[in-house]
């Protein structure tokens, strides 16, 4: 990449990691802000279960609507309101206004990434985008390793808003950056709702959406109940479990890298066996959890694993788009974010009915089948591919 190629990939990266630490940071804030509103900490917790189904629902709409406007003052216009949402949460002193302003930041940023893909993917040469994609995607697990602890540090220091100040203020030296960096050439792309509509509809992308989804449901279904298996399981005292996570978010952050480098050539290929790998990690849990040593093992693999189908996926989507629906190229880009969403949803909401229904540790092997299933789909995409080609290569001989 040119240094003007690296300094795009760093601002876009500091944007990923101030979206995320401004989605997370309310997990470790959920009791402060339940004591402090005298509200219930389910009630509390809506607030995440909100956040992501704005983030899912509203992400792809507005994108679509968004996408005829060139990208350089339409990303600033939105961290801007991203910004003033969380300028609004600093200074909710009620329960509704908190939850209105966490929509809007929930929306903003799922806009956000999706704009952010698609830019790397317009100006990094196809060569490097993966690495690019990648390095964007970082942005998340390092806000998860750094960004997330040390707002809720700050909640706890100054209390639950004086975390969503710091948040105002990481997005401004974001817009600051964003100002300076972001290309001013990417114009937008007209598009009429039928071919939006025509790209979500069709058989490919659906397929496609359901891998992440499936991938990442798989993770979570045990990584929602992390705490407890590690607790009741494994053993592991309180006060070291936060360093488990730690170590899990560390980990990650190399799953992020490898799957750039698995996006390089033919991602969507490798990834079939990936997820069949990422099977076996999860279902050795139920073996595995019987030693800390050989458990804390597990865990390190699942999150080496976590991540490596982002960056092939927001290019399979994005690819997709390019060859059939070009003018939808912005909607394709918010796709791998919306399924990764879902794939949360889905994957707490099967841990839940499992931990109710059956034993702990059988999350272990009810994640593994979810990600055989994940492998299926990709050997469906797979070979949708090639045969897609195959007509396309006749067609051209004919």
């Amino acid at each position: 990449m040119t240094k003007q190629q690296k300094l795009l990939t760093f601002t876009l990266f500091l944007l990923t990691f101030v979206l995320g630490t401004s989605e997370f940071v309310i997990v470790g804030l959920l009791s402060d802000v339940a004591n402090d509103l005298d509200i219930a900490i389910s009630t509390a917790g809506a607030l995440v279960s909100t956040f992501a189904a704005a983030f899912a629902i509203g992400t792809p709409i507005l994108t679509a609507v968004f996408s005829r406007y060139s990208k350089y003052p339409l990303m600033l216009a939105l961290t801007a309101v991203f910004i003033a949402g969380n300028i609004i949460t600093a200074l909710s002193g009620s329960y509704a206004l908190l939850l209105v302003s966490r929509i809007i930041t929930a929306v903003v940023t799922g806009v956000l990434i999706a704009l952010a893909m698609a830019v790397a993917s317009e100006t990094v040469s196809a060569e490097r985008r993966g690495t690019a994609i990648s390095i964007i995607f970082t942005g998340f697990t390092v806000a998860s390793v750094i960004g997330v602890p040390l707002g809720t540090y700050i909640g706890q220091w100054g209390g639950w808003h004086m975390s969503f100040w710091f948040t105002a203020l990481l997005g401004i030296v974001s817009l600051i950056a964003s100002s300076v960096t972001l290309p001013k050439g990417l114009k937008g792309t007209r598009s009429s709702l039928k071919k939006q509509i025509g790209l979500v509809t069709n058989s490919r992308i659906i397929i496609a959406f359901f891998i992440p989804a499936l991938s990442i449901g798989a993770t979570y279904t045990v990584y929602t109940y992390l705490t407890p298996l590690m607790q009741e399981v494994l053993s592991v005292p309180d006060r070291y479990i936060s360093l488990v996570f730690l170590l899990y978010g560390v980990v990650s952050i190399f799953s992020t890298l490898i799957g750039g480098k698995i996006a390089a050539k033919n991602g969507i290929g490798k990834l079939r066996f990936v997820f069949l790998i990422q099977a076996v990690i999860l279902t050795s849990l139920y073996i595995s959890f019987h030693s800390i040593v050989t458990g804390l093992i597990s865990i390190s693999f699942i999150a080496l694993a976590v991540y490596t189908m982002n960056s092939t996926m927001q290019l399979y989507f994005i690819d997709l788009a390019d060859q059939h629906f070009p003018a939808a190229k912005d909607l394709a880009s918010s796709l791998a974010p919306v399924s990764v969403n879902v794939g949360i949803a889905l994957g707490s909401s099967l841990g839940g009915f499992v931990t109710t229904n059956m034993e702990l540790i059988d999350v272990s092997w009810v994640g593994g089948i979810v990600a055989v299933a994940a492998s299926l789909l990709t050997f469906i995409s797979c070979s949708l591919g090639q045969k897609a080609v195959s007509i396309h290569v006749k067609k051209l001989s004919a």
